[in-house]
């Protein structure tokens, strides 16, 4: 990871905020954004990176960013497409559409939005999109996010088939289920099986951040325009972390 210059998304707390110190730890320049610009500020002390506020639900917004890392670095070599919400979760018939439209704003809009900024600014790298086993699977309450998912691993797929050939490996991550406060909102939802998980049963956000790393190195092409997956043994193996219990 030396050297390399890295945008992450959501990057104020949770996943975001935790590989953002792994990355660092292992040598990259980090940039971390989100729309909390306290907290940005503070990691990005922290890490010795750059903190940028920005929504990445809006394209200008996001354009901004990366020419912000570029000109503060020369160039960007890996994109982490973390950026997601989840609440509130509802059935269909029971859901805000407001609401829902937001999720697909932030959600795939904010992926799509994130690959298209850094896309013109990359010369080969790796862009991560984190996805979820709800982009294959459908979970009651859990439309919009199941639905967002999906489009952001048909996105995966698509920005891989336009680009490997350039050098660009695009490939999604599956953690499975985080300890970040996402799971405390799913678990006030009290809808379906995952609302009902005991916390200890959550990976910590600080693995994620480790497979992130792994999928920045040489092997990462190897996953490149599918998902990643670390619920698995092997993935889990591939990444050196613990066998799922």
């Amino acid at each position: 990871m030396n050297g390399k210059r890295i945008l992450i998304t959501g990057a104020s707390r949770g996943i975001g905020e935790a590989a953002a110190r792994v990355l660092a730890e292992r040598g990259a320049k980090v940039a971390v954004l989100a729309r909390n610009g306290a907290a940005l500020e503070a990691l990005a002390a922290d890490i010795g990176g750059i903190a940028i506020t920005a929504d990445v639900s809006d394209f200008a917004s996001m354009q901004k960013a990366v020419a912000t890392v570029v000109a503060e670095w020369g160039g960007l070599d890996v994109l982490v497409n973390n950026a997601g919400l989840i609440d509130p979760i509802a059935r269909i018939e029971d859901s805000d559409p407001d609401a829902w439209s937001q999720i697909v704003d932030v959600n795939l809009k904010g992926v799509y939005y994130g690959i298209r900024a850094a896309l013109p600014a990359m010369d080969q790298g790796t862009i991560i999109n984190i996805s979820s086993g709800a982009a294959t699977g459908a979970l009651e309450g859990w439309s919009h996010y199941c639905a967002t998912k999906a489009a952001v691993l048909s996105m995966t797929k698509c920005t891989h088939l336009e680009n490997a050939s350039r050098g660009i490996v695009c490939v999604g991550l599956s953690p499975g289920t985080v300890a970040t406060d996402m799971q405390r909102d799913i678990a006030k939802s009290g809808i379906n099986a995952v609302s009902q998980m005991s916390w200890d049963a959550h990976i910590p956000a600080e693995w994620v951040g480790k497979a992130i790393a792994y999928l920045c190195g040489p092997d990462g092409a190897k996953y490149a325009g599918t998902d990643f997956s670390i619920k698995t043994p092997e993935g889990r193996a591939a990444v050196g972390l613990p066998a799922p219990s």
